[in-house]
């Protein structure tokens, strides 16, 4: 080491280097081909940068960055006359490695930047290539064009979740890039002609889908999902066409800014409750290696805990994690103009550096009042597990939303006709007011069916999982589905259950249009995309769990009438109304619920018929003119015929949907009452005649 100038730069196994500064943290190219970089941990006694060759075995530098280039925890170092373009970095930590007190040190360990913009190594999707994971620096230099956050209002989302990979890569999609985030900006058109303004995309954070790679009867099992974070500031190249290339981060950033030219917001499924590194058996990839007690909450010997399931848990309320997570998610927001965030395992966010539920933790209380995060969706899976179960009481500012699991639980129990759903039913089609209270219905997002369990096809055609394929003697994956086969399990050329669950799928996907709150459906769902029983694909690239894209045609019905669905809720706010109201103008309740009986109905008794009218006017809802919408719903294995309520003079009763039928024709009603089929809905609006 010398110093080369009055500048105080010095030389460092050949490379010219100076004091850098702490802030921000990670790599940043400044000009005259500088690179900033500068990480920090609390317990270290050194830290070196090695810098590579794109693709070499060996540093062609070792930095030991000097003490006097630290300031307090935080290591910093400018270095000169670097490309960025083939630039690759690691860095090697000096300290104590005593495991009873969570000091995992060893400078034998390459680590990763927890800041590192891009990540190389896992840039082909499934290679075989056998190539270290290094750390990359990235311009930070998209053309936008003036490109930002949709901020479109919760109660107006309809969701859609894809994996970024299932979506597009069987053939049967038709896209030229599957797989890819350029196979999404493809499927674009589909996505708008289904009437979907957000998706929700599960992980996209790098991670490896090669981790603890596994094969079953000659199929080789992947890290599919993505749960598994590797890097939390760098978008995963095995997602992009380009990564190859190096330019994931362009291709998703043009991913974001293609749909938000159409219309629809972007969601990230976000993994702060645990990391790649796992338990103790696991690899250090970065956090263990660089600050172990830090970023893990451990136990009185230091061993890990595992509130997440997945072998370690994230000390999100320590401050410097708080900040770090706090960085991460302005970073996507700034950089990439994501518009939401869903938090897997939400509740770890609220324990304590002892892993003890906090009632106000101070990174939720953060992350909802930060200026930069203001008008971004924030949505908590809100439990864990270690059986935190905190649906109605995650301990977060109100502007949180939440994965309503027990909407879930009550539609999938009433129309597979269980009578003591029915007065739960009323309660979660007025948005949840016995969880949520009066005034925050857009605290509830509505689901059915998500990534994790049965697609809403299967869920009507399975009694229990098949997930002998996972490798796990079908030992994984949740037991208690809901779910109903119809009689026969798995696929069936009996043309009666055939038809019967085509009603019930189509029932239920109704039920979650037409109920308030906020709904997201899973991809595929639309057109009865099964997974042959397999309720936890998380490790199954293939047929499984890709989207069969050939079922549109093959159930077009159902593909016509989730259309015509999601249409009836973008065209009238009042089912998306967050307001508890009586009586509107129209002189009738905004919404009401009767039986087969208007204005009859005993709400607090089993039950398996329920209608429940809207009433949308003019004067609350700024719309072309008064509408009624009304929905009968009969759970009986018989027909029942609903009266209906009578409307003001002038207006005549429609049918819009019908899912006993298999096309929609829309007949007018002229005896004031409806017949609906045995396990079947029936959706009328009331509009003034012409």
């Amino acid at each position: 080491m010398k110093r080369t100038d009055e500048l105080n730069i010095i030389e460092i196994d050949g490379i010219r280097c100076c004091r850098g500064h702490s802030i921000p943290f990670g790599a940043t190219i400044l000009d005259d081909n500088a690179i900033n970089f500068s990480i920090n941990s609390t317990d270290a006694t050194g830290c070196m940068l090695e810098l590579y060759h794109e693709g070499d075995a060996e540093a062609y530098a070792r930095l030991m960055i000097p003490d006097d280039f630290r300031t307090g925890s935080n290591y910093s170092i400018i270095v000169f006359d670097q490309n960025p373009e083939e630039l690759e970095y690691t860095y090697r930590f000096s300290g104590e490695n005593d495991i009873r007190r969570g000091l995992r040190f060893n400078d034998q360990i390459p680590l990763l930047d927890p800041y590192a913009k891009l990540i190389s190594g896992r840039e082909e999707w499934g290679s075989d290539d056998v190539l270290p994971m290094r750390s990359r620096v990235i311009f930070e230099d998209y053309p936008w064009e003036g490109d930002r956050p949709l901020e479109l209002p919760i109660d107006d989302l309809v969701i859609y979740e894809l994996h970024v990979r299932g979506f597009t890569k069987d053939s049967s999609s038709g896209v030229s890039h599957g797989g890819t985030f350029r196979g999404v900006v493809e499927k674009i058109p589909y996505l708008k002609e289904l009437g979907i303004n957000c998706v929700e995309l599960l992980p996209v954070f790098e991670f490896d889908e090669k981790e603890g790679q596994r094969s079953y009867e000659g199929n080789r099992l992947f890290n599919y999902w993505g749960y598994s974070t590797v890097s939390f500031f760098a978008p995963k190249s095995g997602y992009a066409a380009t990564g190859k290339f190096h330019m994931a981060a362009d291709e998703l950033k043009s991913m974001i800014k293609e749909l938000h030219k159409n219309g629809i917001e972007v969601i990230f499924d976000v993994v702060f409750n645990h990391t790649a590194e796992m338990d103790e058996n696991g690899p250090t990839l970065n956090y263990k290696g660089i600050d172990n007690r830090t970023y893990y909450v451990l136990d009185e010997n230091g061993n890990y805990t595992n509130y997440s399931g997945c072998g370690n848990t994230f000390n999100c309320n320590n401050a410097i994690v708080r900040e770090h997570i706090l960085d991460c998610l302005r970073y996507w927001v700034s950089n990439y103009h994501v518009d939401g965030f869903r938090f897997d395992e939400a509740p770890i966010l609220s324990r304590d550096p002892s892993g003890k539920p906090m009632q106000s933790p101070p990174l939720l209380e953060t992350l909802a009042h930060d200026p930069i995060l203001s008008k971004t969706k924030l949505i908590a899976e809100a439990w864990d597990a270690a059986g935190l179960y905190q649906v109605g009481s995650f301990p977060a500012p109100a502007r949180w939303a939440e994965w309503n699991g027990k909407f879930r639980d009550c539609v999938r129990h009433f129309v597979k006709s269980d009578a003591f759903a029915g007065p739960e039913l009323i309660r979660r089609i007025q948005g949840s007011p016995d969880i949520y209270g009066d005034h925050y219905a857009h605290s509830t997002v509505n689901f059915i069916t998500c990534h994790d369990g049965f697609t809403l096809n299967d869920n009507f055609s399975y009694n229990v999982k098949h997930n002998l394929a996972n490798g796990e003697e079908n030992r994984d994956g949740i037991d208690n589905n809901v779910s109903w086969n119809c009689g026969v399990e798995g696929k069936t050329d009996d043309p009666e259950i055939e038809d019967l669950r085509n009603r019930l799928v189509k029932n239920a996907f109704a039920l979650l249009m037409l109920s308030r709150g906020t709904p997201m459906m899973l991809s595929g769902d639309e057109f009865r995309n099964s997974q042959g029983g397999n309720n936890n694909v998380w490790c199954q690239d293939g047929p499984i769990s890709w989207l069969d894209w050939s079922n549109i045609k093959r159930h077009k019905d159902m593909h016509d009438f989730c259309k015509a669905m999601i249409k009836l809720r973008n065209e009238h706010p009042v089912m998306r109304s967050s307001r508890r109201t009586g009586h509107n103008s129209s002189g009738y309740p905004e919404l009401s619920f009767h039986g087969t009986q208007p204005w009859k109905i005993d709400m607090n008794s089993s039950l398996l018929c329920v209608a429940f009218m809207y009433a949308e006017t003019k004067a609350e809802f700024k719309v072309k003119d008064d509408c009624f919408i009304y929905a009968a719903v009969n759970s009986y294995w018989e027909k029942k015929t609903f009266s209906l309520p009578a409307l003001p003079n002038g207006f005549k009763w429609q049918v819009y949907a019908d899912t006993s039928k298999k096309t929609l024709v829309k007949r007018n009603i002229t005896d004031g009452c409806v017949d609906v089929e045995s396990r079947s809905l029936v959706v009328l609006v009331g509009r003034r005649a012409k």
